[in-house]
């Protein structure tokens, strides 16, 4: 096993886990260090990508963002004009993408989000059993309750926010893939992090990698 992605439902812990992981694993870490390393290269700003990355869909960015100021340099422009040959959404997307096939080449890692499990599945890069694809979720009051604890959401919108999160995750991953969010025939383990903690769900989850 040498790669592992964690997909999350928000305010599941995905990340801490994710992070807790890689020390497990002795492993790189990369969660927004994906969004600043595409930012670098495509010359889209950072906070575009961290905006965007997570929207419906193409057509719907491409309506609204088209000829941003979001966008920084020059990147993605036909010689000329300013106009972008693809939506900024598939811009950002292949930006990270890029950057995802990059950053395995460095070594053994754990990713975070931004369709990390689809991409390197569908890598040339990648064999089957390099790869370990973990879907993380909890029952929405205990992910609520964290949102609220650790990520100062308001309390009184605490769960259409959590939800609404979901959704975007969702309709992103459904848009630029060919899998189901949070489906598990696309996945090889899928964890509930209530039940075992993060450092608990950590252990389990690294201690199948170091198995398969």
């Amino acid at each position: 096993m040498k790669y592992i992605t964690i997909s999350r439902e928000y305010g599941s812990g995905g990340r801490t886990i994710g992070k807790l992981v890689a020390q497990h694993m002795g492993w790189d870490f990369y969660d927004s260090e994906i969004i600043d390393m595409a930012a670098e290269q495509s010359g889209l700003a950072r906070d575009f990508i961290k905006k965007t990355e997570q929207n419906i869909s193409s057509s719907w960015l491409y309506s609204m963002m088209i000829g941003s100021s979001y966008a920084t340099g020059t990147a993605g422009t036909t010689p000329g004009s300013r106009n972008p040959i693809l939506p900024l959404a598939d811009q950002v997307f292949n930006a990270q993408r890029k950057t995802i096939l990059q950053l395995i080449d460095k070594g053994p890692c754990v990713l975070v989000g931004r369709c990390a499990d689809y991409i390197l599945a569908t890598s040339d890069k990648v064999q089957k059993d390099e790869l370990l694809n973990v879907f993380v979720y909890a029952p929405l009051d205990d992910r609520v309750e964290r949102a609220v604890r650790e990520y100062n959401v308001p309390q009184a919108e605490a769960r259409r926010i959590v939800q609404q999160i979901d959704k975007r995750r969702a309709n992103h991953y459904n848009t630029f893939t060919e899998n189901c969010w949070g489906k598990r025939n696309f996945y090889e383990l899928m964890i509930n992090s209530s039940l075992l903690g993060l450092e608990g769900t950590a252990e389990l989850i690294a201690q199948a990698a170091k198995n398969a």
